[in-house]
């Protein structure tokens, strides 16, 4: 063979970063080793795998075809050596989840594949719905847990779990004492404090508010849950969570679920998402399988 497992690793990080520097720095190799190593692989066999456009480096049709192969040849590598040398970290598992599921749900998940799994190590990365889908396709994690989902070929999207979002007020606002259901007039009359437009609660907000938009405040838009919940429990504006992230301060009182029309319901299901072209591993499987067997428990406010 004219290609060594170094060679692998120095290709696949190439292909995920695009770039030497970046590739070196997960590595940990200097750029002109990681740089040699490439151009070595591709020499041994007369043969390009990216193209070169300007600092970045492309995966042409070559490599793009061999990429699969090259992910499933190191991990058979990486499991085998683990077996060898009967390492504690078989169950090794990089998921990626967006950030409801990832504060909210996912800890149970890993509570209990760690106990049918004690010695394995679980790297959690925690980012939107978009971002997560976007490591998942870049074989950056072994699965993805989103919101929100749309089909596309390269990926494989397994309906998980039921939510719903729920609009809330402080209880010192305005429409916390204001009975019955509210109206157009009531939600247009607001500030609102939204999740931003990239994420998953935000795009089921926007389809349930579709026809009334273009009347609405938006007033401030936060990266995470518990920013939203504080701005709304200073009395700020309105918010938009979903149910699983507000169960506790439904609860006690601290926030207030707003009752809205039919019309404006905000149901929707969370997603396992892998790249369709994956290398299939142990650990995704169980990990996958103990997460199907989750139910949270969840109190209706809705």
């Amino acid at each position: 063979m004219k290609y060594t497992l170094r060679h692998l690793e120095i290709f696949l990080a190439v292909a995920r970063h695009k770039s030497t520097s970046a590739a070196a720095e997960e590595l940990h190799l200097s750029q002109s080793a990681v740089s040699a190593g490439l151009l070595a692989l591709e020499n041994n066999y007369d043969v390009r795998l990216f193209d070169r456009t300007g600092k970045k480096l492309e995966l042409n049709q070559v490599g793009h075809s061999l990429r699969k192969k090259a992910e499933s040849l190191l991990a058979h590598a990486q499991e085998f050596d683990l077996e060898l040398a009967r390492h504690q970290d078989i169950g090794h598992l990089k998921v990626g989840a967006s950030f409801t599921i990832g504060n909210h749900v996912a800890v149970n998940c890993l509570a209990a594949y760690l106990t049918e799994s004690p010695d394995a190590h679980v790297e959690f990365a925690v980012a939107n719905s978009p971002e997560i889908i976007a490591k998942v396709l870049n074989y950056e994690v072994d699965v993805g847990m989103v919101e929100n989902a749309s089909p596309r070929h390269d990926l494989e999207l397994i309906p998980w779990l039921d939510d719903e979002l729920i609009v809330f007020c402080s209880p010192d606002h305005p429409l916390a004492s204001k009975p019955g259901v509210l109206g157009e007039k009531d939600l247009a009359g607001v500030r609102w404090i939204l999740r931003e437009p990239e994420s998953g609660a935000r795009k089921t907000f926007e389809n349930a508010f579709t026809s009334l938009l273009p009347q609405l405040h938006i007033y401030l838009e936060f990266k995470h849950n518990e920013a939203i919940k504080r701005a709304v429990e200073a009395g700020l504006g309105v918010g938009c969570l979903s149910q699983i992230v507000l169960q506790n301060n439904l609860k006690e009182g601290s926030l207030i679920p707003l009752t809205l029309s039919r019309k404006f319901a905000m149901k929707r299901t969370f997603y396992i998402a892998l790249a369709a072209n994956r290398y299939h591993k142990s650990a995704t499987d169980n990990w996958i399988r103990v997460c199907q067997g989750y139910q949270p428990v969840v109190e209706r406010w809705s």
